[in-house]
């Protein structure tokens, strides 16, 4: 049986995880009481339900406060019973959910007439650190479509088969803050910068342009086979300790040309050696042919 935890802030995405999910074929529950995991997976088990071999559920602040400070045992009860569950928390910055709370005009869970929307989004968080903090994946969808994170989904939760460490390179530009969901964070900012060349600024790190320069310069490819060597040798180890999926940041200033440049090198290598890679630019827009 598997077993998908879908967890996170409101207004983080959640619906659209849980919906993609059931379209994938999962058998899927939005606000599970936490008290009932464990007796719906002794459940999935013995039933001859083909329907039950996948299942995904929602759980969020709308759950008892008791029940979210118990989810650290029931966690560690499923890996005691070598369960096969995945937890992926999906959060944002408090701007991006107060905008998505103003749009849709939801009430929120924990809002009432002495709590304001920012108090609540802020208890939020604290209130589902027992959840965060036990996650497989941690998913920022602050600069997310409802279309990149569906995609998402389908890439790094189903895409990922057996023990297989599911892998994601994403550039960032440290002007803009550091990702709130990478595992590792490289500062490439050291090497050259194609961006004070006037001829060069156009164009990103996807471009020939740009690796012809950074190509000619060695430090750029000494910091990409440090990088790559360094994830050589200790992906192994994570994969040894039931680690399931881990996003590698890699930074430059803007996020446009170095940080990209070595992301892409990466994706490139490592898309060799793994079936479950992605690649991602945090301050590019998508290519044509990823956009909806």
């Amino acid at each position: 049986m598997k077993l998908v935890i879908v967890s996170g802030r409101s207004g983080s995405g959640k619906s659209t995880a849980l919906h993609v999910l059931e379209d994938l074929g999962y058998y899927c529950i939005d606000n599970l009481p936490i008290g009932l995991l464990l007796p719906l997976a002794d459940e999935a088990l013995v039933s001859e339900e083909s329907r039950l071999e996948r299942i995904a559920v929602s759980i969020d602040a709308r759950n008892l406060a008791t029940g979210i400070d118990q989810f650290t045992e029931t966690a560690k009860q499923f890996k005691n019973r070598h369960f096969d569950m995945d937890i992926i928390y999906l959060d944002a910055i408090n701007q991006t959910l107060l905008k998505r709370f103003d749009a849709t005009r939801r009430k929120h869970p924990l809002s009432n007439d002495t709590v304001s929307l920012k108090e609540a989004i802020e208890a939020e968080k604290e209130l589902l650190t027992p959840i965060s903090s036990a996650a497989d994946l941690i998913v920022d969808t602050s600069d997310m479509t409802m279309y990149q994170l569906r995609d998402l989904i389908k890439e790094r939760v189903v895409g990922r088969t057996g023990q297989d460490i599911a892998l994601q390179f994403q550039s960032f530009g440290f002007k803009h803050g550091v990702p709130i969901d990478a595992d590792f964070v490289f500062d490439v900012r050291c090497l050259p910068n194609p961006y004070w060349d006037q001829s060069l600024r156009a164009f990103t790190g996807r471009d020939k342009p740009i690796h012809t320069f950074l190509e000619q310069h060695p430090e750029a490819g000494e910091m990409l086979g440090d990088i790559t060597s360094f994830l050589k040798k200790w992906l192994p180890q994570f994969a040894n300790s039931n680690r399931s999926y881990l996003t590698i940041a890699i930074g430059c200033t803007g996020g446009q040309h170095r940080s990209v440049y070595i992301c892409e090198k990466l994706g490139e290598t490592f898309k060799e050696l793994q079936s479950n890679v992605q690649v991602r630019h945090k301050e590019l827009p998508s290519p044509p042919e990823d956009r909806h």
